[in-house]
Parts: structure tokens; C-alpha cells; sequence
């Protein structure tokens, strides 16, 4: 089956619901045995139909945290999971989807992704109208490769790339991670892209108590971050990026990586060393076909509860798709059984007809029936009855049989038959061993109103009246 990966963009908190739009979005898509057919970034009427969609779903567009939950399960846990994670929602947790991490955690807790349920229909609902109905939607925390071994993130030392940092860890004397530590896994995704700059702005001002130079020029960029099964996302101005990894690590070690090989994709920052208020970052490319092949990999679907992937479910969209067909074979269907009706009803009378023309004659000819049950059967017995008492022989008596059998033997020698029975209106013929009757033998027999078959039980001829003289 062939798979296609997306991934979307984040919600921008600026834009109300009903301005919701999905510009255009990058994509790759893997034939059945997982090579690449195409990438490139189309909008999603134009995005390539697959057996199974898999959806990136943006870090900054969830809340993922573990908890410990009920012992229930199905619907009393869905709607015992509002109350799990409330204390940690800003918004009522009653209008946010709440998708559960397969695997426990060593605890056993469980990881928990909060999204916003408003948003993710919305997203869902559109692919699905698209015609893309077996979906799955994966963190992008989750898609992001495991952290390399590296020293704590300190403010003087630079950082010049992964390579450098891997290298310098295992170098003697390099500081070690402090026990508990996790280590932090950073991407930049690329820069934000602001769909409501106006908004934003007058917030900003209205926010400064004294006039202050506000930057809008200043790029943002998309960070995911991942601390083991944890993740989060936000955006940072790019001069910013190295002092919010630094202090969003504390003394874990950094891996940090830069989203490349995005179809139309901007200029990447991988290789460059890129000044941060005296911290520098170095970051590693982090293609967008490995992104893609690691999402295809998790295991985390988002699409749980009402959003399980159902491609047989019939939603409105598909009803109305589906209205016109339904009609016309409805009406067909209809049509058939009119008219199957209209002819039994026909046969019957005709039926009806013949059979009241056969019991006229019956009655007619015999004036002395009483009773009538099948007309044709009992007109041919009372002949036959007038037959035997005027003398004359029925087409079934042994006389009839013999005399026309002997017409229809032909070359074969009289003698040459073994032994003749009569029994149930047939004779039985069985022929010496050495005659073997021709090929016009059965031929004969129909001149002469027989129909004679052989028994291959016995190898005798089976030999009855035929043409009914």
C-alpha cells in the first residue's frame, strides 16, 4: 500500500476559527514497498492520493505529559481523561483532544498529547473531504532522531557543529551530564510565517508602557524540542535561538538540528554558526525524507477515540458523492421488482387460461370427471382407457414396444439379442457379447418413436415409448 507523509503547519492562535485556512504543505510519497515516489509542497486539493496518510502534526500545537490513569478503559476513559490533565490546561479541557501513548511509560504512567479538539477536526475533516480516508497523525516530537552524546551546554565554550560536540565528549577531561539529566533534542522546523502581523503588532504595542522600537523584521523560527518521551514547541526569534536552548537545557546536553530538503524550502542555517548574545549553536541537517521515514515509524496516532480512522465510515461528505448512484440504483431496484411483478402476474393469467381451456376440454370429451386436478395427465389416461376397451395397444404395452423395436434393428440379427424384460412400461434389451449394435441403432429407434439409452450399470438398453403413438 502506498503511504503519503504531510507535514502541517501550526495554528496560529491570531487567526479565528472560521478564518481556519491550510496553505500549501510539503509532502513525500512512498510506494508499497517504501520508496520514494515523489515530494514536493502542494495545497491539499492537489495533495497525491495513498492508501494511508500520515500527518506531522506541529510541536507548538500540543501539550504532551505523562500521567497516571484510571483503571478504565473505552469511553469511561475518555471522558475520565478531561479531568487528568485539566490542571495543566489554560483552556477547558473539555474542548481539547486528549490521544494516549500506546506504550506505558517505566513508571507506568502514560504519555498523554493535548490538542486543541476545534483545530484537529478541522484538519481531520478536511483531509478526509479531500478523499484521503485512512489517516494517522503523528507528534513531530516523535519523528525527531535520538540525541547525540555531548558535554552540558555552558556560556563560554562554542558549540561549532554536532560533529565538534560529539568529538569533544569524548575527550578526556569533558564535563559528563549530571545524573537525572535528559538530554535535549532541538529542530528547527524553519521560519514563522505570519498570517496576522496587524494583530500581532498592535498587542505589542499595547503591551510597551513606554515607546519602544518594535522589530517586526526579525525572523521567527519552528523549535520542537524532545526530552525522552516529552515534547514542546514554540518560536523564538532566530537572534534568540542559542540563549533559549541554553536555558531551556540547563546542564543536559544539546542536539540540535535544522529541518533540510524541503521541496521549495527556504536557505538553510546548518553549518553556520549563528550568534546568539555570546552563545553559539551548531546545528546538523536533519532531511526532510528522514523526518518523513521516522514518522511513518511511531507508533503515537493521534487519531483515537471519535478520530480513529474508520475508511469504510460513511461521513457527509461521501453521502452526498454517493447520493445520485444510490438514487439511480434505488430506482432500478424499484424498476426491476415493478416489472418482475408485472410479469409473474402476466404468466399467471395466461397460465390461469390454459389451464380453464384444458379442464373445458377435459370435461367436454369425459362429461363423467368429477374432479379435476391436472387436466393433461387425466385427459391421457381416459385415452388410453378408451384405447384398451376398443382393443387397440398402447404406445407403452409390450406388443407396441417389441414391433417397433424390431423395425429399428436393422442389420442387427434377431438372434442376436440375449434376453428381452418388460417391466414399468420399458423393455430391457441385453445383446449377446459378440453384437454390438451400430451407431444408427439409436437413430432407428427415434424413427420409430422409441428412445432407447444403455445402462452402464448393467450394459443393457433401456429402450421406452418416445413420440407418445
Amino acid at each position: 500500500m502506498s503511504t503519503l507523509i504531510v507535514l502541517l503547519p501550526p495554528r496560529d492562535p491570531a487567526v479565528p476559527s472560521q478564518e481556519w485556512q491550510i496553505p500549501e504543505m510539503p509532502f513525500m510519497l512512498l510506494d508499497k514497498s517504501g520508496r520514494k515516489e515523489r515530494a514536493g509542497r502542494a495545497a491539499l486539493a492537489f495533495l497525491p492520493r495513498a492508501s494511508t496518510t500520515v500527518l506531522i502534526v506541529a510541536a507548538r500545537d500540543m501539550l504532551m505529559l505523562a500521567a497516571t490513569l484510571p483503571p478504565v478503559k473505552g469511553p469511561r476513559l475518555k471522558q475520565a481523561l478531561p479531568n487528568v490533565v485539566e490542571d495543566y490546561l489554560i483552556q477547558d479541557a473539555q474542548t481539547c483532544h486528549i490521544a494516549l501513548d500506546p506504550r506505558p511509560l517505566a513508571d507506568g504512567k502514560r504519555m498523554m498529547a493535548v490538542i486543541d479538539r476545534g483545530w484537529f477536526r478541522f484538519i481531520v475533516e478536511a483531509f478526509n473531504s479531500a478523499g484521503h480516508r485512512s489517516l494517522r497523525a503523528v507528534p513531530v516530537t516523535r519523528c525527531l532522531p535520538a540525541p547525540v552524546a555531548a558535554p552540558t551546554m555552558a556560556e563560554e565554550p562554542a558549540l561549532a557543529d554536532v560533529a565538534a560536540v560529539a568529538a569533544s565528549a569524548s575527550e578526556p577531561g569533558a564535563e559528563a551530564v549530571p545524573a537525572g539529566a535528559v538530554p535535549l533534542v532541538a529542530a528547527v522546523l524553519g521560519t514563522v510565517a505570519q498570517t496576522a502581523p496587524a494583530i500581532l503588532a498592535d498587542a505589542a504595542l499595547a503591551a510597551t508602557p513606554e515607546p519602544t522600537f518594535i522589530d517586526n523584521t526579525e525572523p521567527r523560527v519552528e523549535l520542537a524540542l524532545a526530552r525522552g518521551e516529552h515534547g514542546e514547541g514554540l518560536a523564538v526569534p532566530l537572534s534568540a535561538l542559542g540563549t533559549t536552548l541554553a536555558a531551556l537545557a540547563g546542564e543536559a546536553s544539546v542536539t540540535a538540528y535544522e529541518l533540510t530538503g524541503l521541496p521549495g524550502g527556504e536557505p538553510t542555517l546548518a553549518g553556520e554558526a549563528m550568534p546568539a548574545h555570546g552563545v553559539h549553536v551548531g546545528v546538523a541537517p536533519l532531511p526532510f525524507e528522514t523526518l518523513a521515514r521516522n514518522a511513518l515509524d511511531s507508533r503515537f496516532d493521534l487519531c483515537q477515540f471519535e478520530f480513529e480512522s474508520r475508511p469504510w465510515r460513511l461521513d457527509r461528505a461521501t453521502l452526498r458523492r454517493l447520493r445520485l448512484p444510490v438514487a439511480l440504483a434505488c430506482a432500478a431496484l424499484v424498476a426491476a421488482v415493478i416489472g418482475a411483478n408485472v410479469q409473474w402476474m402476466m404468466l399467471a393469467h395466461e397460465r390461469d387460461a390454459l389451464t380453464a381451456q384444458m379442464t373445458e376440454l377435459l370435461l367436454n370429451a369425459f362429461p363423467k370427471t368429477t374432479v379435476v386436478l391436472d387436466p393433461a395427465s387425466q385427459m391421457t389416461t381416459q385415452l388410453e382407457h378408451l384405447r384398451l376397451a376398443a382393443g387397440e395397444l398402447s404406445p407403452d404395452d409390450y406388443l407396441s414396444l417389441a414391433a417397433r423395436l424390431d423395425r429399428s434393428l436393422g442389420g442387427i440379427p434377431v438372434n442376436g439379442i440375449a434376453a428381452l424384460d418388460y417391466h414399468d412400461r420399458r423393455l430391457d434389451v441385453t445383446f449377446k457379447p459378440a453384437v454390438k449394435p451400430d451407431p444408427a441403432f439409436g437413430q432407428r429407434l427415434a424413427q420409430n418413436g422409441l428412445a432407447g439409452e444403455i445402462d452402464t450399470n448393467t450394459g443393457k438398453w433401456v429402450i421406452r415409448n418416445g413420440s407418445g403413438q
